[in-house]
């Protein structure tokens, strides 16, 4: 089973990163872009074959390891 886990910083921290980018963006001649905010997609290949249990799996991986809970929110997609 594979599950996708997207995290980004929570709405209010500032994404030094996306700023980077959106500046980039602008020198480049992309005008259009008033905010950009980055993240990281991580997929797992999961040998759990049980939905429920490899949702229940993610999310104490990210709580501990994939996404500092802090900063960052996280998504997960099991399927």
């Amino acid at each position: 089973m594979k599950a996708r886990v997207t995290v980004m910083l929570k709405a209010g921290v500032l994404d030094v990163q996306g700023e980077a980018v959106r500046h980039a963006l602008g020198s480049l001649g992309f005008a259009g872009v008033s905010g950009v905010r980055q993240g990281k997609v991580i997929e797992l290949e999961l040998t759990e074959t049980d939905a429920g249990n490899a949702r229940a799996s993610v999310t104490a991986m990210c709580d501990k390891l994939l996404a500092n809970v802090v900063i960052e929110s996280y998504q997960i997609e099991v399927g």
